[in-house]
C-alpha cells in the first residue's frame, strides 16, 4: 500500500510542471490589426493571437479595447476567449 501511494505521488510530482504550462493567460489591449484571412488579431503591443477556426470577427476593429484569454500552443498564442471592454 505504501509503495502504491509513493508511486502515485512520484507520478503527480513529475506531471505538475506540465499542468502549469497548459494554463491560460490573459491580456488587455487595443486592437492594432485584424486579419480574417490569416485568422489573427494583433494588439498594440505587437503580439499576434490566433483565432479558432469558427470565430466571429463582428465588432473587432482597430483601437477597440479587448481582453484576450489565450494558451500558447506550439509557440502560437491561441485565443480561448475574447471580451470587449466597454
Amino acid at each position: 500500500m505504501r509503495f502504491a501511494i509513493s508511486a502515485l505521488l512520484a507520478v503527480a510530482a513529475m506531471l505538475a510542471p506540465f499542468a502549469a504550462m497548459a494554463q491560460s493567460a490573459d491580456i488587455t489591449g487595443l486592437i492594432d490589426e485584424v486579419s480574417t484571412t490569416e485568422q489573427t488579431i494583433k494588439l498594440d503591443d505587437g503580439k499576434v493571437y490566433q483565432t479558432p477556426a469558427e470565430f466571429d470577427f463582428d465588432g473587432l476593429e482597430k483601437d477597440v479595447e479587448v481582453v484576450i484569454f489565450y494558451t500558447v500552443v506550439d509557440g502560437k498564442r491561441m485565443i480561448n476567449d475574447l471580451e470587449l471592454v466597454q
